[in-house]
């Protein structure tokens, strides 16, 4: 059995009209001749009337008692003949006040007779007004907004969308009526986006700015990007109608964001560059900092390759005509990667002819990007390895080569390989890279300036110290110079034992207060001085006399501390000056150990002081033990717990001088000394038996 007329027109009468809004659509059927046969609930609404009241009565019955009785019965002559009509009229309500009404009157023609019934819809005029009014706006704001706005039935079907929509799909609206975004938009991610429209209708809660990615055919060669925000559109009952969806095109803020964000990792990543890469001088430790830091942020495996010859302590070579030697010091991640499996590991050295790609990449000094890897891009370089063929089966999509170039000299090469479906490496990526790579390369090169200076200042330093020291018949000595593990420290210790006239041994230790090949050099011209002034066997307060003058007679001079010993073994006398320098240690034959009581003056150079001699005389077979502050300088101690600790090794049996140095200096020298240190150690002859 089918539904009643009425039901069925006032169904889709209160849909159409929940579109709308809260618009009452009264309807009303008559016959051709105007007499009333159905009333709905709506027209009992709007006019008060019941269908007991008013069935069965003319229509122009319900007009305004002033109203053109003649203009309604046209109105419906009208419409019964077939024509359609609609107009404004004044009614009269039940509760005796007129109402101004918009009607909409058609024929609804019968199947058995010839005549046709009218199927009337009326309205409150003002409020029709009213929603034609927002309609106007609605439909200005819809043909006119820059904002793509799309209308979608509860099935996410699009019934209607505006111009701007159509120019961001590239597709008209007859295009999109009646399919769902999944269907006309495969290249965007629509399904994220119906999911977000399925929970607006479901939650009646609006969904706002949701991404929305990809290419349309507007733009299909080109991914854009969209702020998408979704509203549940209701009827007067709350009834979910379908969704409003309004797009804007936010790609170039999209991208200026990215661009920006981009940027700012850069600067965190160069700032994190600056303090990691390079903080300590050694090769090894700098090119595995800067493989450590690219991953993972910007690759997913790295290799720090530096010159063979550099790594050995060398000078870089001449040129790289004959081909390049390159020492792998750097890789990143360590473990747990199968790219990095693949690659060569740590200290391997790798040799590559003068048409390697490494090779030709050094030589241009100029980074290399590969930005998508395969096939074909690595065929030029089959014939030299099978290691890219090898890479690119493991995930290898994209790479750089970025020269390690410092003070216009190529020092190797750091690579970078990404297999994560980041894309590919990009011009800003390689400059970034290249970035990276100079402070690298700068922090190399100064490690490689500071071993040559400190080898440079250790040559020296032993070069300018005896080479052979043979002591005066009964004195035995054992002397050791340690240098310092930073080059800035080495230079300026030395000692010396002189034969003096007489017999008489000349023990002498000093310290120029100043550091590298300048210390070394002031320190070897005092060292010439002392061994000339000892000749004139003058006493030692005139010697540190003679060596003050000296110092002012350098255009730069440096403060020096020394401790200047006169011993004659044939009597265990001796005579000690003291300029500045740490006080000497004494171990008598029964094993006790004092310091000796030496004015300490102060250091040559100062100026202005007169340095006065202290005599002590030695039982046979006494240790005098001269030293310089290296020994016994902590940065954890004070200098009074330092001089107890040598006293105690001092206390402990030695079988031989030798021996005793080495002992001292495991003991008090930590591995890594911060300061040079020199160790005189002298015994007088033993007691005659």
């Amino acid at each position: 059995m089918s539904e009643p007329l009425e039901e069925l027109v006032s169904g889709a009468a209160r849909d159409a009209g929940g579109w709308m809004g809260a618009l009452a659509v009264a309807q009303v059927a008559t016959s051709a001749d105007g007499i009333i046969v159905r009333w709905n609930r709506a027209a009992q609404e709007l006019l008060g009337y019941t269908p007991h009241h008013v069935v069965g009565r003319h229509i122009a019955d319900l007009l305004h008692p002033g109203a053109d009785r003649g203009l309604g019965r046209s109105l419906w002559e009208a419409a019964a003949s077939g024509r359609g009509v609609m107009g404004t009229v004044t009614a009269w309500h039940a509760e005796g006040h007129p109402i101004e009404l918009e009607i909409w009157a058609s024929p609804l023609p019968d199947r058995h007779e010839d005549t046709a019934a009218v199927m009337v819809f009326a309205a409150d005029a003002h409020a029709a007004r009213r929603i034609r009014g927002s309609s106007a706006v609605w439909d200005g704001l819809f043909a006119r907004s820059p904002v793509g706005i799309a209308v979608l039935d509860t099935q996410l079907r699009f019934l209607r969308v505006n111009p701007a929509l159509e120019r961001m799909n590239g597709l008209s609206e007859s295009a999109h009526v009646g399919r769902r975004l999944s269907q006309l938009l495969p290249e965007v991610n629509a399904r994220d986006m119906e999911e977000a429209m399925r929970t607006v209708l479901e939650s009646g809660q609006p969904v706002l700015d949701r991404r929305r990615s990809g290419r349309t055919p507007a733009a299909p060669d080109r991914d854009r990007v969209w702020s998408c925000s979704y509203v549940r559109v209701e009827d007067p009952a709350g009834r979910a109608l379908g969704v409003i969806a309004t797009l804007l095109d936010i790609t170039d803020e999209q991208r200026a964001q990215t661009e920006a964000e981009a940027g700012r990792h850069r600067l965190a990543l160069l700032s994190e560059a600056s303090i990691r890469i390079g903080s300590s001088l050694e090769l090894e430790s700098t090119a595995q900092e800067l493989a450590d830091l690219a991953v993972p942020r910007l690759a997913d495996a790295v290799t720090v390759d530096v010159l063979d010859s550099l790594a050995r302590g060398d000078e870089p070579g001449p040129g790289l005509a004959a081909g390049v030697g390159l020492r792998r010091l750097g890789k990143a991640p360590l473990t747990g990667s199968p790219v990095i499996t693949a690659l060569a590991p740590l200290g391997r050295t790798l040799v590559f002819p003068a048409g390697a790609p490494y090779t030709q990449v050094l030589a241009g000094r100029e980074p290399f990007l590969l930005a998508r890897l395969d096939a074909k891009a690595i065929a030029p370089v089959a014939r030299h390895t099978s290691r890219p063929a090898k890479l690119l089966e493991l995930g290898v999509h994209s790479f750089m080569m970025i020269p390690l170039v410092a003070r216009d000299l190529v020092l190797g090469m750091a690579t970078f390989y990404r297999t994560r479906s980041l894309g590919p490496f990009d011009s800003d990526d390689s400059a970034l890279a290249a970035q990276l790579a100079a402070r690298a390369a700068i922090s190399i090169d100064n490690a490689r300036l500071y071993h040559r200076e400190h080898d440079t200042a250790v040559t020296l330093q032993r070069s300018m110290l005896p080479q052979h020291i043979t002591p005066p018949p009964g004195i035995e000595v054992a002397h050791r110079y340690l240098p310092a593990s930073d080059a800035n420290e080495v230079g300026g210790d030395w000692y010396d034992v002189l034969h003096l006239p007489g017999g008489k041994a000349a023990l002498l230790i000093g310290d120029v207060m100043g550091h590298g090949i300048a210390a070394a050099a002031v320190m070897g011209r005092l060292s010439a001085s002392v061994r000339a002034l000892a000749r004139l066997d003058l006493d030692p307060q005139d010697i540190l006399a003679q060596l003050e003058a000296a110092l002012e007679d350098m255009a730069e001079p440096m403060l020096t501390t020394l401790l200047y010993a006169v011993v004659d073994p044939a009597t265990g006398h001796c005579r000690l000056t003291r300029a500045g320098h740490p006080p000497p240690a004494l171990i008598n034959p029964d094993g006790e150990v004092r310091l000796l009581h030496v004015p300490p003056g102060t250091p040559l150079g100062v100026g202005g002081t007169r340095y006065t001699t202290t005599d002590h005389t030695f039982q046979p077979g006494s240790i005098l033990v001269l030293y310089t502050d290296g020994l016994i300088e902590s940065r954890t101690s004070d200098i009074d717990e330092r001089l107890a600790e040598l006293t105690d090794a001092l206390a402990e049996p030695s079988p031989s001088l030798e021996a005793m140095c080495d002992s001292l200096l495991a003991r008090l020298v930590p591995a890594s000394a911060d300061d040079d240190i020199a160790l005189l150690i002298a015994r007088t002859p033993p007691a005659k038996k």
